[in-house]
């Protein structure tokens, strides 16, 4: 059953629908909030919160629930992160990688964590965004829906998205630190 059918139903009021496909975006939602705020806990509350937007929005028939789900867990997390910047509070709750390491090596990739997550804090909204969607491995044409862009123009933005970052990175943080970020 497509994403559309789903919409339709739950429109006509079949509860049942939203929860198939709360299913089927729950998983993508957590990825962008939990690349964004580097929390599992805070990634699923905001994954909640998105959820809600869309079951209060009640969108329209024909509008895309999926490209509306990255916009909004995006919007989400960035908010969480702005939000957490003006109380000072800096986010060090990433979790130990799953694989095994030496206490410097887990010490010093989530203290890269941290960096890639403050300098995307301070970049455009926009570049942010198309940063973290590619690197989640959408496609230029799913990039493009998500931002509301022209699929032609994603490589464009992509490079100066990535331009933006490692200048900001590198302004926050020194050069000799960029290491393999976008």
């Amino acid at each position: 059953m497509t994403d559309a059918l789903l919409l339709q139903r739950f429109l006509a009021g079949d509860e049942r629908s939203f929860e198939e496909l709360f299913a089927r975006h729950y998983d993508m939602v957590y990825g962008v909030l939990y690349r964004l705020v580097g929390s599992r806990p805070e990634a699923e509350d905001l994954a909640q919160e998105v959820f809600l937007k869309l079951y209060r929005r009640r969108l329209r028939r024909g509008e895309n629930i999926a490209g509306w789900l990255y916009r909004v867990a995006v919007n989400t997390g960035y908010n969480a992160l702005r939000a957490a910047a003006r109380v000072h509070r800096h986010e060090q709750s990433a979790e130990l990688p799953a694989e095994p390491g030496t206490v410097e090596e887990r010490v010093e990739q989530r203290e890269r964590a941290h960096r890639v997550r403050a300098a995307l804090a301070r970049i455009g909204s926009r570049a942010a965004k198309i940063l973290l969607l590619r690197g989640m491995g959408l496609s230029y044409a799913e990039v493009a829906e998500a931002i509301g862009a022209a699929p032609g123009s994603v490589g464009t933005l992509l490079a100066r998205a990535q331009r933006e970052f490692r200048k900001t990175y590198m302004d926050m943080w020194g050069e000799g630190e960029y290491g393999t970020y976008p």
